[in-house]
């Protein structure tokens, strides 16, 4: 057995490609903040309860679970930090009015997933809480749009659906009925749809089916107007949909719609969607509002949010290099070791020599070295340096 072999879908991040990691998480994590979004840093750990209750069955299957050996009570390795944040609005902060939330961190899940095929994705999201109105969905989406134009991200397309047109169309339907309608759709399986709606009233039918061929651009709408019920959830969600694809479309954004695709039916209470771009062979980023989630909380608050899987699109990038620095002597002399530190106060790498280390030295990713030329230190190009 190699004991150095990681489980599958776990892997080590190098250090070219961790620092390229942590650069962006830095640049998306100030974006938040001059946006009013306060970080927050949830525990990897918790109670099974907290993280998957109220959040549906899918999360339950995506998380490691553990025994707690000071209580015996079923802990969680967390999934998704959404959940978290939810808590955090709903019990530590008790806010009445906005709260928005910030947050960057791991996330296990026992499947993998994303881009990359990972099962430890890096989390980086904003979520708003205390606001009902379309206002907070187009913040959380415009906010979304800029945090991936920051990573080089262009040519974006959002694509949308909302969960409550569906719902709309099931409301009454047996609990088993409901899921299998929910898989068909997803699918889009005319045939089966037709099958499992077969007793429903003929225009709830004809609804359903339509729903499976309602996908394009903002013209779906129109024919959704014409082939859905006229009822004013249905009527509300339609109106919230070609209202953020306006937006969207004023920035130069690529907007989409899919009224079959019900990713998160179970956890997301209105609006959802993914950002896509060119070149990606998944969502680069989800969101949605989801309601109903402090319900478990004692605080039923309204939510709208979305989260990025850092890992993933560094994954998909061009491979990373390490910075070039500059490699100094390693002497005892003070106006060598005065003039590193002020290399290294204005970001400069600096990297002192150690013994016995010379024929080792183009590991070190140095491209300048620092030489005593006419009584000062000064930095000078080493290519000789350079592996």
């Amino acid at each position: 057995m190699r004991n150095w072999l990681l489980p599958e879908y776990i892997e080590d991040v190098l250090p070219a490609e961790a620092a390229r990691i942590e650069q962006f998480r830095r640049k998306l994590l100030d974006l938040f903040r001059v946006h009013g979004y306060q970080f927050v840093m949830p525990p990897l750990l918790e109670y099974l309860e907290s993280l998957i209750t109220g959040v549906g069955h899918d999360l339950d299957l995506a998380t490691f679970k553990v025994v707690d050996q000071l209580t015996g009570r079923l802990m969680g390795l967390r999934a998704d930090i959404t959940p978290q944040t939810a808590r955090i609005d709903a019990h530590m902060l008790g806010h009445h009015g906005v709260t928005r939330l910030c947050y960057a961190g791991d996330v296990l899940r026992t499947n993998p997933d994303g881009l990359a095929r990972s099962r430890q994705p890096l989390q980086v999201g904003a979520e708003l809480y205390g606001h009902a109105n379309i206002e907070s969905d187009i913040e959380i989406q415009c906010l979304m749009v800029k945090a991936l134009q920051m990573l080089g991200i262009d040519h974006l397309q959002i694509d949308f659906n909302h969960v409550a047109i569906f719902s709309a169309l099931v409301q009454g339907l047996d609990q088993a009925t409901e899921d299998a309608l929910y898989a068909a759709l997803r699918s889009k399986d005319q045939s089966e749809i037709i099958a499992l709606t077969k007793t429903l009233k003929p225009e709830t039918q004809s609804a359903l089916c339509h729903l499976a061929e309602l996908n394009g651009d903002i013209h779906v709408l129109d024919k959704a107007e014409q082939v859905l019920p006229n009822t004013p959830q249905i009527k509300a969600a339609l109106a919230e949909l070609r209202q953020v694809g306006l937006t969207l479309q004023a920035l130069g954004v690529g907007v989409g719609y899919d009224l079959a695709e019900l990713r998160g039916y179970h956890y997301h209470s209105g609006m959802v969607f993914a950002a896509y771009a060119k070149g990606y062979a998944g969502p680069l980023a989800l969101g949605g509002r989801y309601d109903e989630v402090g319900v478990v909380f004692g605080r039923a608050r309204p939510a709208t949010g979305f989260s990025i899987d850092l890992r993933s699109i560094v994954t998909a990038l061009p491979p990373a290099t390490l910075a070039q620095g500059i490699l100094a002597p390693n002497l005892d002399d003070t106006d060598l070791n005065q003039v590193i530190e002020s290399l290294r106060a204005e970001g400069n790498i600096v990297i002192k020599a150690l013994s016995g280390q010379a024929a080792y030295l183009n590991e070190l990713s140095c491209n300048r070295k620092l030489e005593k030329i006419n009584g000062t230190w000064q930095v000078v190009n080493a290519p000789e340096l350079v592996q």
